[in-house]
């Protein structure tokens, strides 16, 4: 390896260009092979190192955010989507609804593909436009909310979430949670409020989140935020898991 070879592997190294110190040596060799100048030389080695980079950001974003594995579009059975919910996959897929903190509320009884569609859309944003996602069941999130409400630093915990573009919230209403825990789910709602988008799931009906409340007001005045912006879905249909258990 020539001094001057040495001297850019070090240059790159320093400015923590660590796919292009990597592939010098090959991307050198192409150059002399195919008799590049040193602006298309440049273009390779930057191409690749952008890629590289991308290729992290993604891993990073899919490992935070918390989506299940299985829940992809590759093997979302669209035909079985109710047609109202279909015609909606390709308008969430564009990504719009994130940059103008729209939510999207999906609702139906267990087993009809809400959390699979939402999920799907939701690796999709992270894949094709890079958005911050962060999924939970709501059961989960209302615990880590109410510990740090005990701790006295819940106003910090919600500010951390701040950071997600996309909070996905499954199972709103499945299980019945104390007064305590869903007065900080509602703070948490409230917070969230056209300062980003919630894409969230539940097999209650709005008509019955009281039952979710304990409050008719505190129900009323959730509502009121969630729907403000909002796309709303309603799976229907036969459940898919019995569908598939028979088959």
């Amino acid at each position: 390896m020539s001094e001057l070879s040495i001297h850019v592997e070090s240059l790159l190294k320093r400015f923590n260009l660590t796919t292009m110190r990597q592939c010098l040596g090959e991307v050198d060799q192409l150059a002399q092979q195919q008799d590049w100048g040193y602006l298309r030389f440049l273009e390779e080695l930057l191409e690749r190192e952008q890629q590289m980079r991308h290729e992290r950001l993604i891993q990073r974003l899919l490992k935070q955010s918390s989506l299940p594995e299985c829940k992809t579009l590759a093997n979302l059975d669209t035909a079985k989507l109710p047609p109202p919910v279909r015609r909606q996959l390709d308008v969430l897929l564009e990504g719009v609804f994130v940059e103008k903190n729209v939510n999207v509320l999906a609702f139906g009884l267990p087993g009809r593909g809400k959390t699979h569609f939402l999920c799907a859309v939701a690796r999709e944003l992270i894949l094709q436009h890079q958005v911050k996602v962060w999924f939970t069941p709501a059961f989960k999130l209302v615990q880590h909310l109410l510990q740090a409400k005990e701790a006295l630093r819940l106003n910090e915990a919600l500010k951390k979430l701040d950071r997600y573009d996309l909070i996905l919230v499954d199972d709103i209403g499945y299980v019945q949670h104390t007064r305590s825990e869903m007065e900080v789910l509602f703070n948490f709602l409230a917070e969230r409020y056209e300062r980003g988008s919630l894409m969230i799931t539940s097999n209650l009906a709005f008509s019955h989140w009281e039952q979710i409340f304990h409050n008719p007001m505190t129900a009323m005045a959730a509502i009121d935020r969630l729907v403000h912006h909002s796309v709303i879905l309603e799976f229907t249909g036969e459940s898919q898991r019995i569908e598939k258990k028979k088959n």
